[in-house]
């Protein structure tokens, strides 16, 4: 029998039941038991109407309210949508810029917030969550030029224990077409603490990466002392060859293996953490967007994610037959990362501190969405000056074929008379 025809009859007996005796009262919950296979206390409640009455509802008290939750997923989005952990590590930091950003969070809204763990996270914030499309398109063909030069990175370089090996790579914006001319963004990683710069160049040419990888030297709060890329043409080539030995101290420079890009797995994550998730899959044929791109890129996004964003990383991979259990360290920002290792100067660690003081993530997050504006304005901008070229193009063809045969024809009546 269904809920509903259940429902129909505790409506049908339930008033004749509240009218009659004891005796009546019995046959009637025979019945009915008999009909519906209830049993016979559960249909006593229904038959007096207080059956599906709660005082409050079943299982543990909640703790976690809508302040609550309010609160974590307005965190969660400034901080650009990171996974539980990552959120998790990074609370105790960006509660004071919150409280800054949207006013005082009362006391035990405050406790909450640092004591919710990265499980209970993921609870919250399950129905706010949404996955974003992930596809890719191949870009430059391997160049062949300089292979036999630039060996290949056989072993892990000295990763665990100074920072200064990056790994380098390019992403294209050509949208769904490589044809034409169009912007690429520059990606250069550090293995030991994740700290990425980026920059945007025109038409991923050799002269022109090279000019964007001496710009990312010249900011790197450390000194570079390996390069490792894949197989592209803008990467082999004698620019970057002489860029990286011809000077006081060599740069290592390396490459991977050919259609292996888990050998720079580093970088072809902030590929997507970095730059996908920024500018999408636009495509950007304008070489106009490049200085308002690398303004976004340096003075937003890279201090953005430097020094506020955690990563973490992976620490030792087990295989357990046909899976692998992996296991991470602590999340902690690349600025934490460089800090901790010990590496730089009391200059340099002053420096970096100082730079620090001066950022606030909330404001970081509102001059992205500010100059990420400006680009896709300019771009749409554009776009639409070059469809009227177009449509103007296109509407002179027919004019101009008619006044060159109006020209030919006055001039074979001129030559006739």
């Amino acid at each position: 029998m269904s809920q509903r025809a259940k429902n129909e009859l505790v409506m049908h007996w339930r008033p004749k039941y509240q009218r009659v005796g004891r005796r009546y009262k019995s046959s009637i919950l025979n019945e009915f038991c008999d009909l519906t296979g209830h049993d016979r206390k559960h249909a006593i409640k229904l038959m007096r109407g207080k059956a599906g009455v709660r005082k409050h509802a079943p299982g543990p008290k909640r703790i976690y309210g809508d302040e609550i939750t309010a609160s974590l997923r307005d965190i969660w989005k400034l901080a650009e949508q990171p996974c539980s952990k990552i959120l998790a590590a990074l609370l105790p930091e960006w509660i004071d810029y919150y409280e800054d950003y949207a006013g005082q969070c009362p006391s035990d809204v405050r406790r909450k917030l640092l004591d919710v763990s990265a499980s209970q996270i993921d609870r919250i914030l399950k129905p706010y969550r949404v996955k974003l499309p992930q596809w890719h398109r191949r870009g430059c063909k391997p160049g062949s030029l300089l292979r036999q030069q630039i060996p290949i990175r056989t072993g892990p370089w000295d990763a665990q224990t100074k920072p200064g090996y990056l790994e380098l790579d390019t992403v294209s914006h050509g949208g769904e077409s490589m044809a034409g001319s169009f912007i690429w963004s520059l990606t250069a990683t550090d293995i030991r603490t994740g700290w990425t710069c980026l920059r945007a160049v025109w038409n991923c040419g050799q002269h022109g990466v090279t000019e964007r990888i001496r710009e990312i030297e010249q900011v790197l709060p450390f000194p570079w002392l390996g390069a490792d890329c894949d197989n592209g043409h803008e990467f082999l080539n004698y620019y970057l060859k002489v860029y990286f030995h011809e000077r006081p101290r060599p740069i290592d420079f390396t490459r991977s293996r050919a259609y292996r890009k888990n050998d720079n797995a580093h970088v072809e994550q902030k590929n997507w953490t970095h730059v996908r998730q920024l500018l999408g899959y636009e495509r950007l044929p304008y070489m106009e967007l490049i200085p308002l791109i690398n303004d976004l890129y340096i003075n937003a996004w890279e201090p953005f994610h430097n020094f506020f964003r955690p990563n973490m990383k992976l620490v030792s991979k087990t295989r357990i037959g046909s899976r692998y259990q992996k296991k991470y360290d602590e999340p902690k920002t690349p600025y934490q990362r460089l800090l901790n290792s010990n590496c730089l100067s009391k200059e340099q660690t002053e420096k970096l501190q100082k730079i620090k003081t001066t950022l606030n993530p909330i404001t970081l997050k509102k001059e992205i969405e500010k100059k990420l504006k400006k680009v896709f304005d300019l771009l749409q901008q554009m776009g639409k000056e070059e469809e009227k070229r177009r449509l103007l193009l296109r509407s002179d063809e027919p004019i101009m074929a008619h006044s060159c045969g109006a020209k030919w024809r006055r001039k074979k009546n001129l030559t006739a008379a």
